[in-house]
């Protein structure tokens, strides 16, 4: 990022494709509950969440089919602080929690910060970063596994897993007595007319429903990002109690963003459908700008708004510098996420950026061509293999 701001200062614009944040305005309805804030105090909330976040967000599992009672839900400060308490719930200093590689990044650092150790299991690009099969995953469970968590849709390939696919992990789940922590925050963003599979349904048909922890977050449904509210939903008593415990620990989320979610969260459905649509669109210019160079490898995404690329070259964190300190065309560069930062093994991903399309179409395509620009001119070259 200090190479991003040291391009700008240079008079260069850098298209940020890089991070999962959206140029789309936030719902009208979460700006007005900031702005109607009428009281002249601004307390804590309770550790829980206020009343009328917890019931809103109940109101909006309810639309999905979820049915959690609002004793079944505890406010975050953002997604990332609900799969943080999950990790430390579930887990203790030692333990292990198995994800899939490519992985957000930052569930290495909350696990790191709980003493907790995250166990990758690779998955294959050609396969569309789909799960390996039950013996593969199985090959990662050990003594010390207490969870497998995923990201569905998924961050940062776009993937969506099948019902086979969450079929299987519940199997695995149950023959090795783990909990499943289910990263939703992309639940309304599958596209090509698909149906989100939830886990936590597929499990609740089968009676194992207090295996599955959600973590969840208004940031991206709601074009949010900066509204710091999530949450965590259980039907697991004993999970909930210690969740209850970390968040009397860190005292409350944010009073006027929980105000905030309140009326998107009862009413979700006008503003998520559109959104859907306006980042399939946006999925499908950098697609098919990206298919226009035989160079650059990928799978179309099916859900969320990134994708996974591959790229004709041997150190993407070095490429990814070179970006923003040497290259630019009529003025402009862009900012990519190098693919080492999703994987637990050093040399993993080096080949490999993740790109958010989180602008508009023009600047999508713009950022495409800038990056095919730039494979002409890096001077490291083209690494031999690839097209």
């Amino acid at each position: 990022m200090p190479l991003a701001v040291a391009a700008g200062a240079r008079g260069i614009k850098v298209h940020h494709v890089n991070i999962g944040q959206p140029d789309i305005p936030a719902p009208i309805e979460m700006l007005e509950a900031i702005r109607g804030y009428s009281s002249s105090l601004l307390p804590y909330a309770p550790s829980r969440g206020m009343p009328e976040t917890i019931a809103a967000w109940t109101d909006y599992y309810s639309i999905h089919g979820y049915g959690f009672s609002p004793e079944q839900i505890i406010v975050t400060t953002g997604g990332s602080e609900a799969l943080w308490f999950a990790f430390m719930a579930v887990a203790d200093h030692g333990d292990e929690i198995v994800v899939f590689e490519p992985t957000y990044a930052n569930y290495f650092g909350f696990a790191s910060s709980a003493g907790i150790r995250p166990v990758g299991v690779p998955l294959d690009p050609a396969g569309g970063f789909h799960l390996p099969d039950l013996a593969t995953v199985e090959e990662h469970i050990g003594p010390a596994t207490r969870a497998i968590c995923i990201a569905n849709p998924n961050n940062p390939t776009g993937t969506v897993y099948s019902a086979a696919e969450l079929g299987m992990l519940l199997e695995l789940a149950e023959r090795h007595n783990l909990f499943i922590i289910t990263d939703e925050t992309y639940r309304e963003l599958v596209f090509d007319g698909a149906r989100f599979e939830s886990i936590f349904h597929m499990a609740r048909e089968a009676g194992r429903e207090d295996h599955i922890i959600i973590a969840d977050s208004i940031s991206k449904r709601f074009s949010a990002t900066g509204a710091r509210i999530g949450c965590l939903a259980t039907t697991n008593e004993e999970v909930m109690d210690a969740v209850g415990r970390f968040a009397q620990a860190r005292l409350s989320a944010p009073t006027l963003d929980q105000l905030a979610a309140v009326p998107v969260l009862s009413n979700p459905i006008p503003y998520t459908d559109w959104l859907r649509g306006e980042y399939e669109k946006r999925r499908n210019v950098v697609f098919q700008c990206i298919s226009e160079d035989a160079r650059i490898r990928c799978r179309m995404p099916s859900g969320s708004f990134y994708i996974m690329v591959t790229l004709p070259i041997d150190d993407c964190d070095r490429f990814a510098a070179w970006l923003l300190t040497d290259f630019e065309s009529e003025g402009e560069t862009l900012m990519v996420a190098p693919g080492s930062g999703f994987y637990l093994a050093p040399d993993a991903g080096l080949d490999q950026a993740r790109l958010a399309f989180v602008l508009n179409e023009d600047d999508l395509a713009r950022a495409v061509t800038l990056l095919s620009e730039a494979l002409d001119r890096y001077p490291m070259g083209p690494v031999a293999g690839h097209a």
